[in-house]
């Protein structure tokens, strides 16, 4: 009766967490709007629709079998696949990665809901330019071969599981993997019209609805709890509760150092910095959110927070246009969370902190050459980028003969 109860316990916490990392689509979709410009809405959203719902297939369709494939003793665990489509195990539907347990299918579909994410990631950096076309060509590959890839040298029991590595919900697997691609994306895509003047300036491009953005900064905390939250993979009270109050520490943390440190810089409260410090917290914190006690996860957050307005400066210095910073928040955050759990919490130590770097070195090259490898022939096949005068008049009537505040423009005639 017990172990039923146990069993039946784990299996909702993690389907509620489930729903929790689902919602955080829609933090990234009103994240995005909000931070670029209103003739680009549309684009935007069916770009995350096509993440969320092609990811899942893919997912269905292979990602989970390449992801989890059972690699043997003694085996390479560098790649393995365990064949086409999704079907419950012979032992039942039990998935025991924790004690008690829970279903095999609320398993598929809580990793389902991460391999989304990582899409998304790039979606925010590659906005207001990029073909539809080409973006959706360049998803379906990643999402479907790079992502779950990756995640079997860990989640999987690969390599990176083999040599102690450690990323306990993916500041790596997930945020470094879609951050890495997002870098090279807006590398061979350019910058946006009007984004730098003739000596390489910087000049601001404002989002057109902020309380969007901040809507979707405050979804994406609270989907947090089940990114973070469900990745103890199971309701263990103890282990679930510290993994919220390190994730929330982090966050808010990230935020406050990130909004004191901008205006000391640029003497302004910059609310877009605030917000993304916030999301460089929570990125920060996700790689060992379990081994932290809340006075590490608090220095995670903070030192995330400056981070992230570093690297929005650096990211301008390059002549990179990323009009979410995305690029700041998950890659040089995730990089950050990573290489945290070898310096704080129960794991640290110099010789975790170089498995760590060696991971981090690993998981980046690889990104990188696969993210060349597709994008490249795209680019010089169908292009990546929509012409001049379709980019000044928006995609959203470029590429889908729609607007998204119709009555709004009429109006404005």
């Amino acid at each position: 009766m017990e172990s039923t109860a146990l069993f039946t316990a784990n299996n909702v916490w993690m389907m509620i967490c489930t729903a929790l990392v689902f919602f955080m689509h829609l933090g990234f979709s009103f994240l995005e709007i909000g931070l670029t410009r209103q003739k680009n809405t549309i684009n935007i959203l069916f770009k995350n629709f096509f993440v969320i719902t092609v990811g899942l297939l893919l997912y269905a369709i292979g990602g989970f079998n390449l992801m989890y494939p059972g690699f043997e003793e003694g085996a390479a665990g560098f790649f393995k696949f365990a064949g086409w489509g999704i079907a419950s195990p012979e032992n039942g539907m039990t998935a025991a990665y924790a004690d008690g347990g829970y279903t095999w299918w609320t398993d598929f579909l809580f990793q389902g809901m991460f391999a989304a994410t990582a899409a998304t990631i790039v979606s925010g950096a590659v906005a207001e330019r990029i073909k539809l076309s080409s973006f959706m060509l360049f998803a379906i590959l990643y999402v479907g071969l790079v992502y779950p890839i990756v995640g079997s040298w860990k989640w999987g029991g690969g390599f990176l599981d083999g040599m102690g590595f450690y990323d306990f919900a993916g500041s790596t697997l997930v945020h470094s993997v879609g951050g890495w691609a997002a870098l090279v994306a807006i590398y061979l895509l350019g910058a946006r019209i009007g984004r730098f003047d003739k000596d390489g300036k910087p000049l601001a491009i404002p989002g057109h609805n902020l309380p969007l953005a901040a809507a979707g900064v405050l979804i994406l905390w609270l989907g947090w709890f089940g990114f973070n939250g469900g990745s103890v993979l199971s309701a263990d009270p103890e282990l679930t509760s510290l993994t919220l109050v390190t994730t929330c520490l982090a966050a808010a943390a990230g935020g406050v150092s990130s909004a004191i440190f901008s205006n000391i810089l640029y003497k302004n409260y910059d609310l877009t910095m605030f917000m993304n410090g916030v999301l460089g917290g929570l990125v920060g914190i996700t790689a060992g959110a379990d081994q932290m006690s809340p006075g590490d996860a608090i220095l995670i957050g903070i030192i995330a927070g400056v981070i992230i307005v570093l690297g929005v400066a650096l990211i301008d210095k390059l002549r990179l246009d990323d009009p979410v910073g995305a690029v700041a928040v998950h890659l040089i955050c995730g990089i950050w969370g990573t290489l945290a759990v070898g310096i704080f919490g129960e794991l640290a130590s110099l010789d975790q902190f170089l498995i760590q770097l060696a991971g981090v070195g690993i998981v980046g090259v690889f990104s990188v050459v696969c993210s060349f490898i597709l994008l490249l022939p795209i680019k010089a096949t169908i292009g990546l980028r929509v012409d001049k005068e379709e980019e000044l008049k928006g995609l959203d009537l470029a590429e889908h003969g729609m607007d998204a505040y119709a009555d709004f423009r009429m109006n404005q005639h």
